[in-house]
């Protein structure tokens, strides 16, 4: 009875642990939702703020990082040399291993775009020039590499450059380039081997990465395109739906206007999918249904000016998408919007959220507001209600995803990426 009783208790403890150390493989996210299944986080804080396990310095950029199996990983940069994929302990912060190659190059907003994605013993990073990478962690060298962007008759690159977060479905690894040539394309992720590649995408070249949604039970590859012109005067965005294992189109939306769409499509769930931008696009609702001949009818449930968001998709939590809507032509904040399209509040410029990243957990968001702070907030469509708040971070246009796992969340400004310890 002893060796049982001991054997479940190292069970349990291996559960445990497991279980509040979950990884963060990627960008937004296991599920790239931006949302965790982590308990126990911190709902005050002393007046100093959350502790700091570590700081370490950082090229300039918005590329977020990823984390896995103990370890931190983020593509930095230097525009005159080239990208760098850097691993660092989770722990400790030390710096574990690098791997960097040419790539010099340099374009508005300098500095990284994108998070990598872990996937087993193997990293995935698209830099800004189009150089897609997949990088063993054991031995800490490329396995495959290619340019998304001149491999497929890319001419001049998009103003703001490839912004390519790799997604894996499967034994694929899926990434738009949206040139003449191709609008997305399929890798095998173990070799490289070009899998499939879809037609060119109607619209200009945006800074979407596909995204994976539910459609009754089925996988839609989910992938938005620009418009041509902004406001009242765009025409040709559009929202693809597709077939994940081989690119078919299976059904498409042609009332998106975005002239430079970057957040990807949400899932509320029903078929139902959220969609939104800046530049005086909002936000549209959308329902997705399969019909008896097999095909696919969408039906727009509604549009809303007054919701929107910038650079990173809304967080849904109970029914309820809470986004920053801080863009050029509004001041919004941080905004609060149910399924049904209406605006419940917004914070405005008190406080201002300007693009920055998020994460729910525990029935908690963790929220950089863009620039020095980082607030706990309370998701309540009733009002904002913040927990607990600090200046973090040094002032600057921080809009990098953050990651949260085991408590400890990792946030970065323009200099430094940090180790905060939120969690129990």
């Amino acid at each position: 009875m002893k060796v049982k009783f001991k054997l479940t208790a190292v069970v349990i403890l291996l559960i445990s642990t497991c279980a509040g150390a979950a990884d963060w493989p990627g960008y937004l996210g296991p599920k790239r939702n931006g949302t965790s299944a982590e308990k126990g986080i911190l709902r005050t804080w002393p007046k100093e703020g959350p502790k700091i396990l570590w700081t370490v310095p950082v090229g300039i950029g918005y590329g977020g990082p990823a984390v896995s199996d103990g370890k931190v990983y983020l593509l930095d940069r230097d525009e005159k040399v080239g990208d760098n994929l850097r691993c660092f302990d989770l722990s400790s912060g030390k710096e574990l291993w690098n791997f960097a190659y040419d790539a010099p190059g340099s374009f508005h907003h300098p500095g990284s775009r994108t998070t990598p994605t872990v996937d087993g013993n193997h990293v995935y990073t698209c830099g800004p020039l189009g150089d897609l990478y997949c990088v063993n962690t054991g031995t800490r060298k490329p396995v495959w590499n290619k340019n998304i962007w001149k491999d497929f008759g890319g001419d001049q690159l998009p103003r703001w450059a490839i912004t390519q977060n790799p997604l894996i479905s499967g034994n694929l690894l899926i990434v738009a380039p949206q040139t003449s040539q191709a609008g997305v394309v399929a890798y095998d992720k173990l070799t490289g081997e070009l899998k499939w590649k879809s037609e060119a995408l109607s619209g200009n070249a945006g800074y979407v990465s596909p995204h994976i949604i539910k459609i009754g039970g089925e996988d839609h590859l989910i992938m938005i395109t620009a418009s041509a012109g902004r406001g009242r005067n765009a025409s040709s965005g559009t929202v693809y739906g597709m077939d994940p294992m081989t690119g078919k189109v299976l059904w498409t939306y042609g009332n998106w206007q975005c002239g430079i769409p970057i957040p990807d499509a949400v899932d509320a769930g029903e078929g139902r999918i959220l969609i939104t931008g800046g530049y005086s696009a909002g936000a549209a609702m959308i329902k997705v249904q399969k019909k008896e001949d097999g095909g696919y009818g969408v039906t727009e449930l509604y549009k809303n000016i007054d919701f929107g968001a910038h650079t990173k998709p809304p967080i849904l939590y109970k029914d309820h998408f809470y986004a920053q809507y801080t863009i050029n032509e509004r001041s919004d904040g941080l905004v609060c919007m149910n399924m049904d399209g209406q605006v419940q509040w917004r914070t405005g410029e008190d406080p201002l959220f300007n693009k920055g990243g998020s994460v729910l957990a525990d029935g908690l968001l963790l929220s950089v507001d863009g620039n020095t702070m980082l607030y706990l907030i309370e998701p309540d469509p009733s009002g904002f209600k913040p927990l607990a708040s600090v200046e973090l971070l040094e002032p600057g246009e921080n809009w990098a995803p953050i990651a949260l796992v085991d408590g400890k969340l990792l946030i970065r400004d323009q200099k430094n990426l940090k180790c905060v310890v939120v969690g129990q």
